[in-house]
């Protein structure tokens, strides 16, 4: 049986590795407050399609919401 040849890729500098994770580490932090209800609905959404981590569930909803109506809003030309 014939081997497959590795795909051999480029080698990205580590110094640029390293600054693009300092870019996307998260040092900000903002509160938000849930009633019962709210909190009742993330478990139960978290619980059903197993999800670990209600931080970046939240957090990617939060940022949908936001680029999306920035996508919307853009400037435009004409």
């Amino acid at each position: 049986m014939a081997r497959r040849k590795k795909k051999k890729f480029p080698k990205v500098d580590p110094e640029y590795l390293e600054h693009q994770r300092a870019a996307l580490k998260r040092v900000y932090r903002k509160s938000v407050l849930f009633n019962a209800q709210e909190l009742a609905a993330i478990n139960e959404y978290c619980r059903r399609f197993g999800i670990s981590s209600r931080s970046a569930l939240i957090r990617k909803a939060v940022m949908l919401h936001v680029l999306g109506g920035l996508d919307k809003s853009h400037p435009t030309l004409f």
